[in-house]
C-alpha cells in the first residue's frame, strides 16, 4: 500500500513535469516573441554572420533572446545572407523559419555617377559586397573586351532607375542583370530613334551627358539636343562647355572640382573630350546620363538653333540663338553678369 501511494506521488509529480515541460517548450516555440511596435520590422543577414552575430543583430526586436537562440539551435539554424523581415507577434518558430527560407528583394536605385568607382560606391551601400568587389568585376578587362568599349564608355551600359535585388546578389550577377536591363531598354522605338540620328547606343549616351551637364531642366533638354545634333549634321564642332570641363578635371585628376566658368584659355586643352578643339563627339559619357537625357537626344526638338548661353532672368534655362551674330550679343550680356557676380572660376 505504502508503494503503491509512493508509485502514484511519483505519476503526479511526472505529469505535472511533462506538463510543465510541454508549456515551456510551447511557450518557447509557439509564444509570440518580437518587441517592436511598428507592423515589421527589417534586418541585414551578411555573408559573414554567424548565429552569434545574428542573435546580436535580432535581440533588440525580440523578448526573450534565450528561448530564440535554443529554438534556432533545435532546428538546426544556419545563417544565410540576405534582407529578412518580421512581422510583429511572431513566434520563435516563425521568425527561425523566415531567417531560413524567405530572403526578400530590395529596390536598389542610382544615378548620375561619373565613373565605374562612383559607381560602385553607390551600390556598394545597397548590397552585401564592398566598393571594391562592385569595381573590380564592373572593371574586367575581359568584360571590356567582350563588350567591345573602354571602362568610361560602359557607363552607359547601368541604366539609372530603381531595380529589384536579392541584397546578397554577387556582383557578377548585378553585372549581368544589369547589362540585360540594358538591352531591355534599348526597345524597337528607341532603336529605330537611335539609327535615324545615325548614332550608336554609345553615341547616344555620350550626347545625353553632355546635356543634361548643360541643363537640370528636364523640360529644356530636347531643344539643347536639337543644337547639337544641328551642329553635327553641319559638321561643326560642338563646343560644348561641359566637355572642355570634364577634360580639365582629367587633366589635373580632380574629379570633384567644381568649375563654375570656363576660361578663353581653357579652349586650348589638348583632350579627346574637347569639342572646341576637335569635331564630333567625345570618346565617352562625361557621367551616366538618366532616362531623361536619353529620351531628349531620341525625341529631340527640330529648330534652327545652333547657339545657347545661360539664360540671366531665367536661372536654370538658356537662350537660344540662329545666328552667331545673335548668339555674340546674348554672350556678351552673360558675360557681363557673371563678371558682376565676380564668378572667376
Amino acid at each position: 500500500m505504502y508503494i503503491k501511494k509512493i508509485l502514484v506521488i511519483l505519476s503526479i509529480c511526472l505529469a505535472l513535469f511533462l506538463a510543465y515541460l510541454s508549456y515551456t517548450i510551447y511557450q518557447s516555440v509557439f509564444e509570440p516573441n518580437t518587441s517592436f511596435s511598428s507592423n515589421r520590422q527589417e534586418f541585414f543577414i551578411s555573408k559573414k554572420d554567424n548565429i552569434d552575430s545574428v542573435l546580436k543583430y535580432i535581440s533588440p526586436y525580440i523578448k526573450d533572446k534565450e528561448s530564440f537562440y535554443q529554438v534556432a539551435i533545435r532546428k538546426q539554424y544556419q545563417p544565410k545572407a540576405g534582407h529578412y523581415v518580421l512581422a510583429k507577434g511572431m513566434n520563435n518558430n516563425e521568425i527561425v523559419n523566415v531567417l531560413r527560407s524567405q530572403n526578400t528583394p530590395v529596390n536598389i536605385t542610382f544615378n548620375n555617377a561619373k565613373n565605374i568607382k562612383e559607381l560602385s560606391g553607390i551600390l556598394a551601400k545597397q548590397f552585401d559586397d564592398d566598393s571594391l568587389a562592385f569595381q573590380h568585376v564592373f572593371e574586367d578587362k575581359s568584360f571590356l573586351n567582350d563588350q567591345g568599349v573602354s571602362l568610361q564608355q560602359s557607363l552607359a551600359f547601368y541604366i539609372p532607375n530603381t531595380y529589384e535585388f536579392y541584397w546578397n546578389s554577387s556582383p557578377e550577377a548585378v553585372r549581368k542583370r544589369l547589362l540585360k536591363q540594358y538591352d531591355v531598354f534599348w526597345n524597337e522605338t528607341r532603336e529605330q530613334q537611335r539609327k535615324a540620328l545615325d548614332l550608336t547606343r554609345i553615341e547616344v549616351s555620350v550626347l545625353a551627358s553632355i546635356v543634361q551637364k548643360e541643363s537640370t531642366k528636364v523640360e529644356e533638354r530636347p531643344r539643347i539636343a536639337g543644337v547639337y545634333i544641328n551642329r553635327l549634321y553641319r559638321d561643326m564642332k560642338l563646343q560644348a562647355d561641359p566637355t572642355v570641363i570634364y577634360a580639365l578635371k582629367q587633366k589635373y585628376n580632380a574629379p570633384d572640382t567644381i568649375i563654375k566658368r570656363v576660361l578663353n584659355k581653357d579652349l586650348n586643352i589638348d583632350s579627346p573630350y574637347n569639342t572646341y578643339k576637335y569635331y564630333g563627339l567625345p570618346p565617352a559619357p562625361l557621367i551616366m546620363p538618366d532616362i531623361s537625357s536619353i529620351d531628349a537626344v531620341l525625341n529631340y526638338e527640330k529648330h534652327n538653333y545652333l547657339y545657347f548661353v545661360a539664360n540671366i532672368t531665367k536661372p536654370g534655362y538658356h537662350t537660344f540663338a540662329k545666328t552667331l551674330r545673335e548668339h555674340n550679343r546674348n554672350a556678351r550680356k552673360y558675360r557681363r553678369w557673371i563678371n558682376q557676380q565676380q564668378i572667376y572660376r
